[in-house]
């Protein structure tokens, strides 16, 4: 699959959920999966949380909640990668208060609507959401403390390019810490060219050992895992899409789950050196 492809491909599918209010990713509401509280639950978010947002802008499309690692401190300026509806954006807002920034950056025009409605909703004077690509990011350099993500870095098909931009943005001493989704083995061809998997936030997945080596070539130090999990064969789409597609593709339900167990859920977060 052609980058252009793919990009055409998330931008299409995520503008679509930005525009119905739900749709499937790595969790989502729709295709038989559980409703957005349900994934943000399960991945790390309180009820605390919830209740602190907006109504629709948890779209139930992460894989992790990156702002209970990142450490975010009063008058910070943060930056969400791919920023959706809003929901790590808001909550990072809150953390660091009304002298803090938070930059939200989404390439999707129905999300950045999306995203602004819902930060004036909920009365957000400090969150501002930019259009962009996270391989070439609106933000100037050297002028963020802390940059979050949330399964959205997987899909991307140059992610040393996006950490390379991260780096470029940060402040000497800023960090990153982000949820996404890494490989335990290589996936098989059929799942890896499968549109409904790319966007699922698992046909864009790479090794975690790639993973981390992306990382460290862009200069990060400090990397560390701090949690990593295996999802549910319910709380994947890609896995519902495949139990579809099992006759065509000659796959056992055995076979299934071993390809759900490879897909991992991880923490990561690093820092650009002083």
């Amino acid at each position: 699959m052609k980058d252009t492809e793919i990009k055409s491909y998330v931008k299409e599918r995520y503008g679509g959920i930005a525009r119905s209010g739900g749709g499937c990713g790595c969790g989502s509401g729709c295709c038989g999966s559980p409703a957005p509280d349900t994934i943000a639950k399960v991945i790390g978010y309180a009820e605390e949380d919830l209740a602190a947002v907006p109504d629709g802008a948890n779209l139930g499309l992460g894989c992790g909640n990156p702002t209970a690692i990142a450490a975010l401190q009063p008058g910070e300026t943060v930056l969400d990668l791919g920023s959706g509806a809003g929901f790590d954006a808001f909550l990072a807002a809150r953390q660091v208060g009304p002298t803090g920034q938070v930059i939200g950056v989404d390439m999707t025009p129905d999300m950045l609507s999306r995203a602004k409605a819902n930060a004036v909703k909920g009365g957000f004077s400090n969150v501002e959401f930019r259009q962009g690509e996270i391989e070439n990011l609106p933000v100037a350099s050297g002028t963020v403390d802390t940059i979050i993500s949330n399964c959205v870095i997987n899909l991307s098909p140059d992610k040393p390019k996006v950490f390379a931009e991260a780096f470029r943005v940060l402040k000497p001493g800023g960090r990153i810490a982000v949820s996404d989704i890494v490989l335990t083995e290589a996936l098989p061809d059929y799942v890896r060219d499968s549109v409904s998997a790319y966007t699922a936030c698992v046909a864009g997945a790479i090794l975690k050992e790639e993973y981390l080596d992306a990382l460290r070539q862009a200069g990060f130090q400090n990397i560390e895992i701090i949690g990593e999990n295996v999802f549910d064969l319910d709380f994947l789409d890609m896995a519902l899409e495949l139990v579809k597609e099992a006759g065509t593709l000659g796959l056992t339900e055995e076979k299934i789950q071993h390809i759900s167990e490879t897909i991992v859920s991880v923490k990561v977060t690093a820092a650009k050196p002083v």
